[in-house]
């Protein structure tokens, strides 16, 4: 596998310290920027004005070289413990197709949740065996596809388990699933999810199994669980309540071969931590009105003012976070497994392999998303509003917001004959606005501050989006085309391809 450094180099820091100055949030949180995206942005920011007026705003640019250097990482923390170890990428975070030729490229498998998803994948070359198709809800025609290709399925309930049978014995072809399992307890609660089989029913589910592989058509091969956020010690807790279930049914005749701990393998989107605390405060204080408001009319981000007091919690992704993907999985495996030995030491005795299924933190560093400013108008409170082409499903996933600087591509790059009138250009606060007719459309609620103005025809561009935020909720409302999807290839002569998706969405 190549390595990508994520970091800029010194030269890259000073173009990027250069770039952020013309946009900011009024308390910063500055951003980490892969090398090749400061290197379009410095070096090449007319071609993007460029590819913006050809192709339309907003559009998405990935790499796909990142995704090798971080799923390398996980490899190399496998691979020191003598792990049986394969990661598969998440297709449900990003639906571009050069990602998945990249995975392939490095033997990672390649987790799907629908049927588009899993045809494109076997039609790209990916082997059925290297395929876990994880689906909420999954028809009979996406179950007959992976049973006809050899890819495994994750059962969450005893319907799903008695339809894959009943297709696999039509079909007269034996199907490899994995059971998914929650309910796990931790710190003396139980984790709710409303995925899969309940841990303390381990042993009506796999009489059920008995029953159902007598004819040889299903064969259990691992076992699957997926756990919300991204604490270690619940990854460790499930584990160590995976391991009796996979003696169990070994003795009760099922050959399991692996444990899929899902995602939520953590990643940051920010450089310093302190901005991330310092924002968090300050904006406890602008809702107790200590301060001017910092978000969209003092919006909340999951908090509310009773009175003199704050309650309830964030809701949005933890944008700074440590330890992230290597760090935080190397202290995974080696906590303990409840025998006195090591998480890596009970997976290496059972010759078990493992598996994870990483989505954002394995596109971590892979895109960016790129929109056009098409007007800026002052609102009577002061406020400026900035009309992007774009709409905020483009730059978002459930949470409340993306809690990260944009930079400012300014048309002062273009050429003079190509630019219009330069509009007044003093310093402006405000806020990104999208095309949706409704008051909530806000791109972001953060204020940003412009100190050298902006104006239409200015680009914005929002870093690391790759992993959800360029089409996990992106919507045609309003029958707005989706986002186009380019490849950035480092070739002077074509640097931005089209990703085949396009022709197929």
């Amino acid at each position: 596998m190549s390595v990508v450094d994520q970091s800029p180099d010194l030269s890259n820091r000073a173009q990027l310290d250069e770039l952020r100055q013309n946009c900011q949030g009024v308390l910063p949180l500055d951003a980490i920027w892969d090398g090749w995206m400061v290197d379009i942005l410095s070096n090449h920011p007319s071609q993007l004005h460029k590819l913006v007026e050809q192709n339309g705003s907003p559009l998405n640019i990935i790499a796909a070289r990142p995704l090798t250097r971080n799923l390398h990482e996980l490899v190399d923390v496998a691979a020191e413990r003598g792990l049986w170890f394969q990661p598969f990428l998440a297709r449900k975070a990003n639906k571009c197709l050069a990602f998945v030729e990249a995975a392939n490229e490095v033997s990672a498998g390649i987790d799907v949740a629908s049927e588009p998803e899993c045809q494109q994948t076997l039609d790209l070359g990916v082997m059925g065996d290297n395929i876990i198709c994880t689906a909420a809800v999954k028809s009979s025609s996406l179950i007959q596809l992976g049973i006809r290709h050899g890819v495994t399925i994750a059962v969450d309930n005893i319907d799903e388990l008695k339809q894959i049978t009943r297709i696999a014995t039509s079909l007269d072809t034996p199907v490899n699933v994995a059971i998914r399992i929650s309910g796990f307890r931790h710190a003396g609660a139980k984790l709710h999810s409303r995925f899969g089989f309940d841990v303390d029913e381990i042993t009506e589910v796999t009489k059920t199994l008995s029953l159902l592989t007598s004819s040889d058509m299903l064969r259990v091969r691992g076992i699957h669980f997926h756990l919300d956020g991204y604490c270690s010690e619940q990854r460790v807790s499930a584990i160590q309540q995976c391991l009796p279930i996979v003696d169990y049914m070994r003795t009760h005749g099922h050959d399991i071969k692996f444990l899929d701990i899902g995602g939520g393998l953590p990643m940051s989107y920010l450089e310093d931590q302190s901005q991330w605390k310092q924002f968090w405060s300050t904006h406890r204080e602008a809702m107790l009105g200590h301060h001017p408001p910092i978000t969209y009319r003092n919006h909340g981000l999951g908090f509310a003012r009773v009175g003199d007091q704050i309650y309830g919690e964030r809701n949005t992704y933890p944008y700074h976070q440590s330890p992230t993907r290597a760090t935080w999985f190397a202290k995974v495996l080696d906590a303990q497994s409840g025998d006195g030995n090591s998480i890596a030491s009970a997976l290496r005795d059972r010759s078990l392999q493992l598996r994870c299924e990483p989505g954002r933190s394995s596109l971590d560093g892979c895109g960016m998303t790129v929109a056009r400013v098409e007007y800026t108008k002052q609102h009577h409170s002061g406020d400026w509003y900035i009309g992007l082409a774009m709409n905020r499903t483009q730059c978002r996933t459930g949470s409340d917001d993306f809690l990260v600087d944009p930079i400012l591509i300014p048309q002062s790059v273009l050429p003079r004959d190509a630019k219009p009138p330069t509009a007044n250009q003093q310093s402006i606060d405000g806020y990104l606005v999208g095309a949706y007719c409704t008051e909530s459309e806000l791109i972001q609620l953060r204020k940003l501050r412009f100190p050298d103005g902006i104006q239409s025809g200015d680009l914005v561009v929002f870093a690391n989006t790759a992993g959800y935020f360029m089409h996990f909720l992106e919507s045609r409302s309003h029958q707005f085309p989706l986002a186009k999807n380019f490849v950035y290839q480092s070739s002077p002569l074509t640097p931005f391809q089209p990703d085949a998706i396009d022709a197929l969405c």
